[in-house]
């Protein structure tokens, strides 16, 4: 007996759910066939009335209402639904469809039919109302980002409601934070004051200047004492939070910039430890290195396109060997011979870097090389406020980070770093001891100008690479080895993060030669106190 009682049961609600749908159906097919006659219409408000009742069928018809919802109003963006005579059509290059049903329309002319009249208020309510009915209709995240952004922008179909489904179905996190900031935005002008204020509260955990804005410009007209107080309260917030973030801005600005110098002062810092040669062509070496990034990403264009994505990689090991060479065949040339004449390198090596400048002027061009960005280089990471770690400058750290830990372990580790070593503390007595202090200074030198060819590469994603982009990096160059003590590693270290940070925080302020010249005079300040810099150099003298 309950088993049949239960059987009847199932049949009964089956009974009900069919007859619920039988008579739904022609009812749903009754809306959408008034919606089409409303924007066929030729009223601008029947027709704005349509467009938003679309725009929310996402929330009320489900995916499959907000499928036709969006091919009705892409139709009448593209200016292919076709309206005449009670009858309404979207033109496909397969022919008619009817445009309540979405089924083949037999026997249309279209010829006779016209697109219905429209004006530039109407244009913006559908491209709002085709975004939003995006959020509900695309199955890629990155395609329903793109179409929040726009409801961003244009927000003429978008209601709380709407944006309160669209947060409820959302499977990707990020998407569904930014989608509920959007809402809240949209609440601030809600008539409940309790909703406004959790609106806010709700803004302010996005502490962003825009956001800032959008609470500051909603409390210009505000009455209500309580919601003007947590205004006040959640700007206070925010205000903390983009001081800090910007101070995180100017830290991370500066370690990406000191990264740089890093990198080629800790070729000068192991050339002129080493030989005591002043190198004036560092700065073209480092140009070397990021030309020779522009050459194999040019070469794996063309070889190899489908790794074009890695190619700053690939470049890594060229440009350190393109300018490596190119060290190299300075000194076995020109440098070896002036050893004993100081001054005579620094004139050699500033000739060099002119005939470097202009061989490139000459063979590649003068003109900016144009690089392309990865995805490990685009973009960033928000971290804090309106602080965003970039990802090329994070590359060039990282960079930067890869060459300290490699000569390090090359330095302390391996024969001929024990070699640099000990030529470096006392070259008489290295030589009597069987080193080879002629190939020793070659290889180094060939290290250091490999190192510039690093630097070289991290720039690439960062600044303008042309013939004379290392001029401007020289200077700061020599100024991080004599601060931070000749041959010393961690002092190159502390006085390019020291001289970084410095150019960065002022640049803004005076400008870019202002930043130099003080930075300059804090330097010779310091030598003045004290000479040998921050790591006096080990060894007899």
């Amino acid at each position: 007996m309950p088993f049949r009682f239960l059987r009847l049961q199932g049949f009964l609600a089956a009974a009900i759910l069919l007859l619920a749908t039988l008579v739904a159906l022609p009812a749903a097919a009754q809306d959408r066939a008034d919606i089409v006659a409303e924007i066929c219409s030729g009223d601008f408000a029947a027709q704005q009335s349509a467009l938003s009742r679309l725009a929310g069928a996402g929330v009320e018809a489900g995916s499959e209402g907000a499928l036709w919802a969006r091919r009705i109003v892409e139709a009448f963006e593209g200016r292919s639904l076709r309206c005449g005579d009670g009858l309404a059509v979207i033109d496909t290059p397969d022919g008619p469809l009817r445009a309540s049903t979405l089924e083949p329309a037999e026997g249309v002319d279209t010829s006779t039919l016209s697109a219905p009249s429209v004006n530039l208020r109407l244009r913006a309510v559908a491209a709002s109302a085709g975004a939003v009915l995006r959020l509900f209709t695309e199955e890629s995240v990155a395609a329903r980002a793109e179409a929040a952004a726009y409801v961003d922008r244009r927000r003429e179909a978008l209601t709380p409601e709407i944006l309160a489904a669209a947060v409820e179905r959302e499977t990707d996190a990020a998407l569904r934070d930014t989608l509920s900031t959007l809402r809240a935005s949209l609440l601030l002008a809600d008539p409940d004051p309790v909703n406004r204020i959790a609106a806010i509260e709700a803004i302010a955990q996005d502490a962003t200047l825009r956001n800032r804005t959008a609470i500051a410009e909603a409390l210009a007209g505000e009455t209500d004492a309580a919601v003007l107080a947590a205004g006040e309260k959640a700007m206070a917030g925010i205000d903390r939070t983009l001081a800090l973030g910007k101070v995180l801005a100017t830290l991370y600005s500066g370690a990406s910039y000191a990264s740089v110098l890093f990198l080629a002062a800790l070729g000068l810092a192991i050339i002129f430890g080493l030989m005591g040669v002043i190198n004036l062509a560092q700065g073209e070496l480092i140009m070397i290195g990021a030309y020779a990034a522009w050459f194999t990403q040019e070469a794996i264009r063309a070889a190899l396109p489908g790794l074009l994505d890695y190619y700053l990689i690939l470049a890594i090991p060229v440009s350190f060997l393109a300018a490596a060479l190119v060290g190299l065949l300075m000194e076995v040339l020109v440098i070896r011979r002036l050893y004993d004449r100081p001054l005579m390198t620094l004139l050699a090596t500033w000739a060099i870097s002119l005939l470097l400048i202009n061989t490139v002027r000459v063979t590649v061009g003068s003109q900016n090389l144009e690089f392309y960005q990865p995805a490990y280089v685009s973009g960033g990471f928000p971290v804090l406020g309106d602080f965003i770690m970039t990802s090329n400058r994070l590359f060039a750290i990282a960079v930067a980070l890869f060459a300290f830990i490699a000569v390090v372990i090359l330095l302390r580790r391996s024969l001929f770093g024990m070699n640099v070593r000990a030529v470096t503390q006392n070259r008489a007595m290295a030589g009597a001891a069987g080193i080879d202090t002629r190939r020793t200074d070659m290889m180094a030198f060939a290290l250091g100008s490999g190192l510039a060819g690093l630097a070289g590469l991290a720039l690439s994603p960062l600044y303008n690479v042309n013939p004379g982009m290392g001029t401007g990096f020289i200077v700061d160059s020599f100024m991080v080895v004599v601060l931070g003590g000749v041959g010393s590693l961690v002092g190159a270290i502390v006085a390019a993060l020291g001289i970084g940070q410095i150019n960065v925080v002022i640049e803004p302020i005076y400008g870019a030669v202002a930043a130099k010249v003080l930075v300059l005079l804090l330097v010779i300040v310091f030598i003045q106190w004290r000479p040998e810099g921050l790591f006096a150099p080990k060894g007899r003298r």
